[in-house]
């Protein structure tokens, strides 16, 4: 990573989850527009944008900020150690204030209204341990490809996204900025603010889960 201010380090975070916000958001409003009804079609499209783009923005943004954009992954890298209490909590709330203005973002593009509430409910416990899911194997995923293919690591994470959209029965949030912020789009990638708790906590614990498995599946045996 560049050597660079923790205030560009943060701009770094909160534009370029500003842009994912935009890219989820945005694409969810033109698919639903374009598929006439088709959600398949719809969430095709969605998955596809969301995958591409966060390929992009990890290679744009990564060597500034490390494009964490999910404030998951800056909370296990804070108990890993990798950085500080405080760091942290600036990087967690610049991904929050770029999540909402992505979400902004794409409203007024599509020219929705730009204050919404989401009307989109997704309860239930399997929601919730679909996210633990999600954010269990996207922090696998971070945690693999940073220790043996760095070069990897932005693909490799963009290509998960698009296959845990299909295979988690959430759509694979597994964000809580981004969780949080498309509670703010009543939009085909809404979700609804009483089922928001159920989704972080899922997201956290299976962030807990991946961090607590992966370094120890993944250390180097000594064999004399």
């Amino acid at each position: 990573m560049l050597r660079v201010s923790l205030s560009r380090r943060l701009a770094a975070e909160c534009l370029g989850t500003t842009m994912l916000l935009a890219i989820v958001v945005g694409s969810g409003l033109m698919g639903q527009r374009l598929a006439a009804g088709n959600d398949a079609l719809a969430l095709l499209a969605n998955t596809i944008a969301t995958g591409a783009g966060l390929i992009v923005l990890i290679h744009i943004f990564g060597p500034v900020s490390g494009a964490h954009f999910n404030p998951a992954v800056t909370f296990v890298l804070l108990l890993r150690r990798e950085i500080g209490v405080a760091t942290a909590s600036l990087y967690a709330a610049a991904q929050m204030v770029g999540a909402i203005a992505g979400v902004w973002a794409a409203h007024l593009m599509f020219a929705a209204p730009f204050f919404e509430v989401s009307t989109k409910a997704r309860d239930g416990l399997p929601q919730g341990f679909a996210e633990a899911i999600a954010t269990f194997g996207l922090i696998g995923t971070i945690l693999g490809t940073r220790r043996h293919r760095p070069d990897a690591m932005p693909s490799a994470i963009g290509l998960y996204i698009v296959a845990a959209y299909w295979f988690t029965a959430s759509t694979s949030f597994a964000n809580p900025a981004v969780t949080i912020a498309r509670g703010m789009t009543d939009s085909f990638a809404g979700i609804a603010p009483h089922s928001i708790p159920l989704f972080i906590a899922g997201q956290l614990g299976g962030a807990v889960a991946a961090l607590l498995l992966f370094p120890w599946l993944m250390q180097e045996d000594y064999t004399p």
